[in-house]
């Protein structure tokens, strides 16, 4: 069964606020909170990639959750299971533990995971992303369903990185093509300190700015790492997550009661 983290249960909010964690629950409970109203979902989606030295493999995984977890214990928005691979293409067989889907393999996931949602009376899902190589197949998957279920089922995707224009700035201290980071290794020593090897840390530049093409990372990085995680603590990296957390809950809450501008759907 589902655990919170020590560390993310020293948190004010999962002091006072239990998120729903739909893994946890019976299918009598989810059926439970339908026939009370809720119609939404979250799904928080990861990586199991590389990191550089210091960082778990499932470092996008653990922020992607733990933003989740803030938002669904202030929200009641019960969180799906994290999808914990992703689209790690760019980071190659370089360095060992990145297991990638392809992103056609991921547009698959979503969408299938998605019409379950629909099948079984859920209206609303939010696709909170933590890794930017899952953005585009994320966004081709929403496409396929927004046309498949116009006015049945609405979709969107939040990033955690681009929450509001203060976390995205911070994200992006380090360098603009940014990974294993200042806010990312923040973030984690937060989230599960014990997972961060601070003996093996090591900063990289950013080597991207001013490049016409894309590269993928063992042509920009010596380590696996883009930015300075060097100048990240634990004590910044919790103000993050509850910067992200909130501004989450502010989007949720929103989005719980959202309708699309003009009401149409297909005839059948």
């Amino acid at each position: 069964m589902f655990k919170l983290s020590d560390s993310l249960q020293t948190l004010p909010v999962f002091q006072t606020h239990k998120p729903v964690i739909w893994e946890s629950l019976s299918w009598s409970a989810i059926e439970a909170l339908q026939q009370q109203g809720t119609d939404m979902c979250i799904l928080p989606i990861g990586a199991t990639e590389q990191h550089g030295p210091h960082l778990p493999v499932n470092t996008d995984s653990a922020i992607a959750t733990a933003v989740c977890l803030y938002a669904s214990a202030l929200t009641g928005v019960p969180v799906l299971p994290t999808l914990t691979y992703g689209c790690s293409l760019g980071h190659t067989e370089r360095w060992s533990g990145t297991l990638s889907l392809y992103p056609e393999t991921l547009i698959t996931v979503v969408r299938e995971l998605a019409e379950w949602l629909v099948r079984t009376g859920w209206r609303r899902l939010l696709i909170v992303n933590s890794h930017f190589g899952n953005l585009s197949p994320v966004r081709c998957a929403i496409d396929r369903l927004r046309f498949e279920y116009p006015g049945k089922f609405q979709i969107g995707v939040r990033n955690t990185y681009e929450l509001s224009p203060e976390i995205l700035q911070y994200f992006l201290h380090d360098g603009d093509d940014v990974h294993a980071n200042r806010a990312e290794t923040a973030l984690m020593l937060a989230i599960d300190p014990d997972s961060v090897e601070l003996v093996g840390m090591q900063d990289d530049p950013d080597r991207t700015a001013g490049k016409i093409f894309t590269y993928v990372v063992p042509q920009t990085s010596t380590n696996g790492v883009t930015g300075q995680p060097s100048l990240a603590t634990a004590a910044e990296g919790k103000q993050l997550l509850i910067q992200m957390g909130d501004a989450l809950v502010a989007m949720i809450k929103d989005a719980m009661t959202e309708e699309p501008p003009i009401h149409w759907c297909r005839e059948h």
